[in-house]
């Protein structure tokens, strides 16, 4: 792995197509991801985004008793939510947890790992603060917006870009499995839920992760805190121009939270990058599987029908689709795909609320799933292409033509398939990477391959030619510039 010296300190924006090393950390097969795109619904059905995806994920194990897995759902762009992707798992695997044994000591990492990305992204963004500096200055003090524009309208035209560049931010749920013990952080509303089993074998869900919103009452006496008038805020929906009260990035609600008329009387900043962590949970076999996810998810299913679980109906619909999908990412797309159908069902059909007001509105935010499994039974798991191991064997053998008849094939290929998935352990199919010993288990075997020596026998029989040729010599109707 690079050092963080290696690691790359250009601009955000530069981030959002380039390879990084992020990319080349081992997935964990343990784990898969399901994710639909913001979309504005439209009456003829035709899809419409909003604006491109701005949510991220990675889930990687790093050895036998390390993985880390993130979600990240940005909002005003994806700078913040990609840079975020790439510097988090930096700060946490480049030795840092070498020597950690206690729960303090790894929940200690974790809180470093959000502050340093946090300085880093703030850091990263020097230059387009240096401009923005520079155009305020250009603009003389005491003009209204309206004449500012009026007078200006070049430098408020390229303030405001600048100014929805700076406004990029993410929320953060992290999860470290690390010594066989669970650590979650968070910052903002994306969550983390851990489905595990009590001593009557019944599946329960808890939140690990905490919505830092304005909903939160803690959140809300923080605020109070800092001198900010909490009935004021609680009467509106966001502190400045976004709707958590913590994040990655978004330096105006930070370094220029004094620009916010709601903000402007705080003593600090209000909007900070200091995450909650729960852990380290000890890992045993209660605990069955872990989701992590954004806002869209299940903000989606408790707009579209008003439950007051929504965690326990996500859990629910994952444990329908462990018993039906073959693969993690299966489990993780249907149950978006699920909701996604659920809320936009609702919208077509005009359901209202009991005061007359559409229960749906016209459109969804991103949406990512992330589904980790511990040890829940997965009966229609199938081997994982990636991990299966193929031998080679160089000698050429011929088999005739009429030992792979159609009907044959596709008989022994589903017997295989019927085999490999029954003979799999439980643990095959709960990671999902049972592996293949030998190349038999991929080829069906063929009755008596033919003497690799032998003649091989012709795939067109010329005989009726040759004797018709034959024929018309003896009768002398050949042509005489037939040559054979």
């Amino acid at each position: 792995m690079p050092t963080r010296a290696e690691l790359p300190r250009s601009n955000p924006l530069s981030y959002q197509e380039a390879h990084n090393w992020t990319d080349d950390l081992p997935v964990c097969r343990q784990s898969g991801v399901g994710f639909s795109t913001n979309q504005i619904y439209r009456e003829d059905g035709y899809r419409q985004e909003e604006h491109q995806f701005e949510d991220r994920s990675f889930h990687c194990q790093i050895d036998d008793s390390t993985f880390l897995y993130g979600v990240f759902d940005g909002h005003e762009g994806v700078q913040a939510a990609t840079f975020a992707l790439q510097r988090m798992a930096a700060e946490i695997l480049l030795d840092q947890l070498a020597g950690k044994t206690s729960d303090e000591e790894v929940k200690e990492v974790l809180r470093q790992a959000f502050i340093a990305v946090e300085r880093s992204y703030m850091d990263s963004i020097d230059d387009r603060l240096a401009e923005r500096t520079s155009l305020q200055y250009e603009i003389p003090d005491g003009l209204t917006s309206f004449e500012a524009y009026q007078k200006f309208p070049h430098l408020v035209d390229k303030l405001n870009a600048l100014n929805c560049e700076l406004s990029s931010g993410t929320t953060a749920v992290v999860a470290l499995i690390y010594g066989g013990r669970l650590y979650v952080a968070n910052v903002g509303d994306s969550r983390a839920l851990l489905c595990r089993t009590d001593s009557n074998n019944v599946l329960r869900v808890v939140q690990l992760s905490v919505d830092h919103d304005l909903k939160n009452e803690d959140e809300l006496l923080r605020l109070s805190q800092l001198g900010l008038d909490v009935e004021k805020v609680r009467q509106g929906s966001h502190l400045g121009n976004q709707e958590n009260t913590r994040c990655l990035g978004n330096y105006l609600v930070k370094g220029g939270y004094k620009e916010f008329e709601e903000l402007a009387s705080a003593t600090a900043e209000p909007i900070i990058a200091e995450p909650e962590i729960h852990g380290g949970i000890l890992l045993d076999e209660s605990c069955r599987f872990l989701l992590l996810m954004s806002d869209g998810l299940y903000k989606s299913l408790e707009e579209a029908t008003g439950t007051e679980q929504v965690n326990k109906e996500i859990a629910q619909m994952a444990v329908e689709q462990f018993r039906i999908q073959s693969t993690l990412i299966g489990v993780a797309q249907a149950v978006v795909d699920k909701i996604v159908r659920i809320h936009h069902d609702v919208y077509m059909s005009g359901s209202t609320t009991p005061n007359g007001q559409s229960r749906v509105g016209g459109q969804r935010d991103d949406i990512t799933l992330l589904v980790r499994n511990f040890n829940y039974p997965m009966p229609n798991a199938l081997s994982s292409p990636t991990s299966a191991v193929v031998h080679f064997n160089p000698v050429v053998t011929m088999v005739s033509s009429s030992s792979w008849g159609a009907g044959e094939e596709t008989s022994t290929t589903e017997n295989s398939l019927t085999d490999a998935t029954t003979t799999n352990t439980t643990d095959d199919q709960n990671n999902d990477t049972s592996t293949t010993e030998s190349s038999s288990d991929l080829f069906p075997p063929r009755p008596n391959p033919l003497d690799r020596n032998s003649r091989i026998e012709p795939y067109v029989n010329f005989s009726d030619f040759y004797a018709n040729v034959e024929k018309a010599r003896l009768e002398g109707t050949l042509p005489s510039d037939f040559d054979l």
